[in-house]
């Protein structure tokens, strides 16, 4: 079995454990992940949704964070911070430094990024194939209200240090529309026995990485069924800043409405089937009429067992789409 996931940061690496867990040893897992909240800091660059898959699956993740890494210490971002430098409110600990240090010297000595990920990974043997969405920089960038009208930040600094906690007016994802999916991405959709869109953020992790035209098309294009897992619940999202930015674009703060802004694949849209929480079940008929075939089930991640028995049922229905396609 191959299968592909398109996957952000701690939602999806958290879902890719319980896959993990669950898939045979011949089974090839193919994780493409979302550049576009990565950033420049310091001279360095900084790729959040790749590192915490890696660091997740590989055993270096902080458990309680969610991100960065184990046994991390402070003493640069002290340092910075004493200096008076600016854009200290992003946490740049010493250990996840050392990634960030080697990334940015083989990218200045030419090295491209989907290169530089596979050579991160041989330290931490994630068990999964790790590609970056896009090789080009896409960066999201965040429209709010400003003194002067719609003031546009990084998505970053939208979310680390005002704490996603002022209205969304605009996102824009900078650079996608010219970028290049990266190597190995299109063949892994096209070539995919099952594509999963984990509990990811439906616009800046699942968004982004659609908005690469060549991403999106394989994705409408691929063989294989096309699932997808809800990140909200009893509507509100399970974590992250999901609920703002779905207010901000105007679509329903529900499982039944990110499934219809997904789309069903046979209406131009990207899904084929959806997972809800049993606490959405309501929502199943509205989700079938939109052409995306639904089921309910658990879908808090509370543990090893929980994540896993979600990730069943995950390619439990992916498996039934297959069979009826």
């Amino acid at each position: 079995m191959r299968i592909t996931v398109l996957s952000g940061g701690v939602g999806g690496a958290n879902f890719l454990k319980g896959l993990l867990d669950v898939v045979g040893p011949e089974d090839e897992v193919t994780v493409i992940g979302n550049t576009a909240d990565d950033i420049w800091l310091f001279g360095l660059r900084v790729c959040p949704d790749l590192d915490t898959v890696m660091y997740t699956l590989g055993g270096g993740i902080d458990v309680e964070r969610k991100w960065g890494r184990t046994d991390e210490t402070w003493n640069a971002k002290d340092e910075l911070t004493a200096y008076g430098v600016d854009n200290t409110w992003f946490g740049l600990g010493d250990r996840d430094l050392a990634t960030h240090i080697i990334r940015t010297q083989l990218l200045h000595e030419g090295v491209a990024l989907a290169a530089i990920t596979k050579r991160l990974c041989e330290r931490w043997k994630p068990g999964v194939r790790l590609l970056p969405m896009t090789e080009d920089e896409v960066e999201t960038h965040i429209g709010i209200d400003g003194e002067d009208g719609l003031e546009v930040i990084h998505f970053q600094e939208y979310w680390i240090r005002l704490g996603a906690k002022v209205p969304v007016r605009q996102v824009d994802f900078r650079g996608a529309g010219e970028a290049a999916a990266g190597p190995g991405v299109v063949e892994a959709i096209l070539g995919a026995d099952r594509v999963i869109l984990p509990p990811s953020n439906p616009i800046v992790s699942i968004g982004a990485i659609l908005s690469v035209p060549q991403v999106a098309t394989a994705v409408r294009q691929t063989d294989a069924p096309v699932v997808g897992v809800s990140p909200i619940i009893g509507g509100a999202a399970v974590r992250g800043m999901a609920d703002q930015l779905l207010t901000g674009l105007g679509v329903e703060i529900s499982a039944g409405g990110v499934a219809r802004h997904h789309g069903a694949r046979k209406a131009g849209g990207v899904l084929d089937g959806w997972l809800v929480d049993t606490a959405d079940a309501g929502e199943l008929g509205a989700i079938d009429d939109a052409g995306i075939a639904a089921r309910a089930v658990p879908l808090y991640m509370a543990d090893a067992a929980t994540t896993a028995q979600l990730a069943r049922d995950t390619l439990d229905l992916a498996d039934s789409l297959a069979t009826r396609g």
